[in-house]
């Protein structure tokens, strides 16, 4: 086993980058939000990994069901040699168990693709006993990161994207689509695609896992603002904000947004900017999408992909999809 980290010196997001996307959606009329990739640094992907224990929240364990079962037969509807991608590799509990189906097959090269170190930090740990596994880790955006493994494939290699987690159902609107499409166009026809998508549940069973009785998932919302504070010089008072889920039927999404319990300035001082926040009044930090099966069909041939197998957890409703670059 093989693991080091690709050159992040321009990888992590600047200050100036930081200040740039926030102040976008916070200085905005109407809806204020806040991009949810900020919610991942060191404190946030550690809360991350405890909301994925909780038992309100059945995501992860239901794709660990699906892929202790499953992997073996995922593996072996793919042509070999692969070399693997992973946008958002987490700690790589999950990823695991693919990968060590993999090694029992060929050797495998591994790329989790992360803006968060602490995260690629808990991936090496995870899966440094995995024999056969070349593991080379990018601190990177998503596309960014992708584009870099698939100039370095060797020729003849299939690149297999993973896409666990139901993350796909953080983009809003037509914005799943258009992210799939660029996955496409970075992948040649006949790469795959594995992606994980949580489906549609009864409303207070949603409401439960984005909003536990321990309070994690509200610490892990709150967490963006003394983020905020510390790398841009935001002046967030932490203590005025009330961490909400909430389903929004038009869209069938969970949405989790920080209220305000007073009125209230906060100032964005690298960009020289304020604005108020009225009692009530919410920032839209995270949306999750619940899907259909026919939805998910039309999103893969929408980006350029066909569907080609599907795995289902009767337990938490929840979905590992194969789809090819077509």
């Amino acid at each position: 086993m093989t693991i080091h980290y690709a050159s992040a010196a321009a990888a992590a997001p600047t200050a100036d980058l930081v200040t740039r996307e926030v102040s976008r959606g916070l200085l905005k009329d109407g809806q204020k939000e806040i991009p949810s990739k900020y919610l991942y640094d060191n404190v946030g992907s550690a809360l991350f990994e405890v909301i994925c224990h909780l038992p309100e929240y059945g995501v992860t364990r239901a794709e660990t069901r699906l892929l202790t079962r499953y992997s073996d037969e995922i593996v072996s509807l793919l042509p070999s040699p692969v070399v693997v991608a992973e946008l958002g590799s987490g700690s790589g509990k999950k990823t695991r168990l693919l990968l060590e189906a993999l090694c029992r097959r060929q050797p495998t090269s591994y790329h989790p693709i992360e803006i968060s170190r602490a995260a690629l930090a808990m991936c090496e740990r995870e899966l440094g006993d995995i024999r056969s596994i070349h593991i080379v880790g990018l601190e990177r955006e998503y596309l960014q990161g992708l584009r870099e493994v698939a100039a370095h494939r060797e020729p003849g290699q299939h690149l297999m994207v993973l896409f666990l987690g139901s993350t796909i159902g953080n983009f809003d609107g037509n914005a799943n689509v258009d992210f799939l499409s660029r996955v496409r166009e970075i992948l040649h026809p006949g790469d795959s695609l594995l992606l994980g998508a949580d489906l549609q549940k009864p409303i207070p069973t949603l409401i439960n896992a984005y909003d536990d009785p321990l309070g994690v998932t509200a610490a892990f919302n709150r967490n963006i603002l003394v983020r905020l504070n510390r790398e841009i010089g935001t002046d967030f008072d932490i203590s005025q904000f009330d961490h909400q889920a909430l389903y929004n039927s038009s869209t069938g999404s969970i949405e989790m947004h920080l209220r305000s319990r007073s009125y209230q300035t906060v100032t964005i001082p690298a960009a020289r900017a304020s604005f108020d926040l009225i009692p009530g009044e919410t920032i839209w930090t995270e949306t999750s999408h619940k899907y259909t099966h026919a939805e998910l069909a039309g999103i893969a041939r929408r980006a350029g992909f066909r569907p080609e197998a599907r795995w289902v957890d009767q337990e938490w409703a929840f979905a590992e999809n194969l789809w090819i670059a077509a």
